[in-house]
This record gives structure tokens, C-alpha cells and sequence, in this order.
């Protein structure tokens, strides 16, 4: 698959290189001149994560129509054993894909981070688990990686701040529906008055 060299310069790592184990050849720069973006602005993926997902995913994502086939290749999905109807299982397949691997040490990594991802990571953690965290965040960082591959897309962290405010929003809109269908309603706790009696 023919891929036009970016003509913008390689912006700044997002992550230390401090793996002894790296090439010793600019790793980021090759592949910022053969995919076309820059992998590593990808929150837990430093240029050695990158090559190594590159060599086992390959670049051509078109194998996958969507971003939910290639996680569901990488066995990150939630499974679907159903009988009768009922939902009998909803965990994860085994997998020994190396990919998949990869993208859950990748996950384990944005632990401390001030990332989007990692305050998303927090917040599972602390509620299922660090384990399912781990696939539920390594699957996040796969749909990323197949939306940069396969449409050049650019990804930019929003930040902990950003994602803490969105998560909020979130719960309260699901909030207010509930108390709609309750036929309650909700009020601010600032808004509302103290009656002395």
C-alpha cells in the first residue's frame, strides 16, 4: 500500500525512549516516514510499543472494516455466549495474540499518567478491577491505533481535566433521565434554599 511521506516535521515525543532494548535507529522518525503520522502521541505507546504493533498488525487496516473487527481480532471485545436468548458469558476470549499483548502492557503503563486515558484507567480500576481496566483500556488504545492506520487520523490527549468534566456531564445527564422517569427532578444543591421553620 502506497503511503505519502508527511511534508510537516516529526512533532515532540509524547514519551522518554528508555528501553534497553530499542534499535539503535531512529525508530519514531522511520516509521513517522512510513505510516504518515506520528504513532507515538498515542498515550501509552512509545516508538519501540509502536514498531512492535506495526510487525504484528501490519499497515493495511482495510483487513478489518471497522475498528470492532480488529479489536474483536485481538480477542479485546467483550464475548457473546448467548443460549435461549439469555447471556450466559460477556468475558473476554483467551488469546495468545502478541498485538494484544502488547496494547494490555501498553494499557498498564498509563497507571500515574495525566492522560485522558490513564484517569480513565483510574476510574475502572477502582470500580471492576485492575484486570478487566487493563482490556477495557488496551481496547481504547487499539481503536486508536486502527483509526490512525487506517485514516490518518491525528490524535491530541484532551487531558485528565477534560476527561474528568465530560465524565461528569455524563453521569449527571444519565441522572436527570432517570429522575425524568421517575417524575422527579433534579436541583443543584447551590440553588436550593434553607427554610427555617
Amino acid at each position: 500500500m502506497a503511503r505519502t511521506v508527511p511534508e510537516t516535521p516529526l512533532p515532540p515525543p509524547r514519551h522518554r525512549e528508555s528501553n534497553p532494548n530499542a534499535p539503535a535507529f531512529d525508530v519514531r522518525g522511520v516509521l513517522y516516514r512510513v505510516v504518515g503520522t506520528d504513532l507515538n502521541q498515542l498515550s501509552g505507546v512509545g516508538s519501540y510499543m509502536a514498531l512492535k504493533l506495526v510487525a504484528e498488525c501490519g499497515l493495511d487496516m482495510k483487513r478489518w472494516p471497522t475498528a470492532k473487527h480488529f479489536t474483536s481480532w485481538l480477542a479485546l471485545s467483550p464475548g457473546n455466549k448467548i443460549s435461549g436468548g439469555k447471556v450466559l458469558s460477556s468475558r473476554t476470549r483467551r488469546t495468545k495474540n502478541r498485538a494484544a499483548a502488547l496494547l494490555r502492557l501498553a494499557a498498564a503503563t498509563l497507571i500515574r499518567t495525566n492522560a485522558a486515558l490513564g484517569a480513565f484507567y483510574r476510574r475502572l480500576s477502582s470500580r471492576i478491577g485492575k484486570a478487566k481496566a487493563v482490556t477495557a483500556t488496551a481496547r481504547k488504545i487499539a481503536v486508536l491505533f486502527y483509526n490512525t492506520l487506517r485514516f490518518g487520523r491525528v490524535y491530541q490527549d484532551p487531558g485528565v481535566d477534560d476527561y474528568e468534566t465530560r465524565y461528569r456531564q455524563r453521569v449527571l445527564k444519565n441522572l436527570r433521565r432517570r429522575a425524568e422517569g421517575l417524575s422527579y427532578e433534579l436541583t443543584p444543591a447551590a440553588t436550593i434554599e434553607l427554610r427555617v421553620s
